[in-house]
């Protein structure tokens, strides 16, 4: 019996509001053959959301102790997590078994993660292909931020300045989209999808 051959990472970030959410809903309508890495995260559960399919939710102890077992384990196979960061004073990150199960099935794992993230999952697997999503501009990123109605004026204040030092990253990226209408920018993603062919090799 054949084995599946294994399939690609694609890992979306960029600033937060710039609509990595959005994008990824409409991909996975799409792609039959993509499936979703849903995140841990400490931060707390927001109205509307389901713990396991937004996220992953954990309290800061029980993330700081995932964080503390992979930092005492030299292989890293044997990691809870994939990659992990500390965004706005929370913790987020990728359980390991969850996407190298769904890789060796033959199957492509979208990562929507924070940028610090997505750089670590590059130097594990080399292969994945790394889109940062832009804003057409911070003011434009500032005024989504307030219409989603989620942050406080403190937490805005610093997601903007959290994205400022985002948007210096962005030549470390393999693609580089700029978000000014979902339908162009899914369609970019699609076809860098597209173009990436069959064959992956797990690292």
């Amino acid at each position: 019996m054949n084995q599946p051959v294994p399939g690609h990472i694609y890992i979306i970030t960029g600033p937060s509001g710039v609509g990595k959410g959005t994008l990824c809903k409409m991909l996975l309508a799409v792609e039959p053959n993509l499936t979703l890495s849903v995140s841990a995260t400490s931060r707390a559960l927001r109205a509307g959301e389901t713990d396991g399919v937004s996220y992953h939710f954990k309290t800061r102890g029980e993330f700081e102790a995932m964080i503390a077992h992979d930092q005492a384990q030299a292989d890293a196979e044997r990691h809870h997590l994939l990659e992990w960061a500390e965004y706005n004073g929370n913790y987020y990150g990728t359980h390991r078994s969850v996407v190298q199960e769904a890789l060796q099935a033959g199957r492509n794992v979208l990562l929507e993660i924070e940028t610090q993230g997505a750089l670590q999952v590059k130097r594990k697997f080399p292969a994945a292909h790394l889109i940062f999503v832009a804003p057409p501009s911070l003011e434009e990123l500032e005024h989504r931020l307030r219409v989603r109605g989620t942050e406080s004026e403190a937490d805005i204040a610093s997601r903007l300045e959290i994205s400022r030092h985002e948007m210096t990253l962005q030549d470390q990226f393999d693609y580089v989209l700029v978000n000014q209408r979902l339908e162009a920018c899914m369609t970019a993603i699609r076809e860098i999808i597209a173009r990436s062919g069959s064959r992956h090799s797990l690292r």
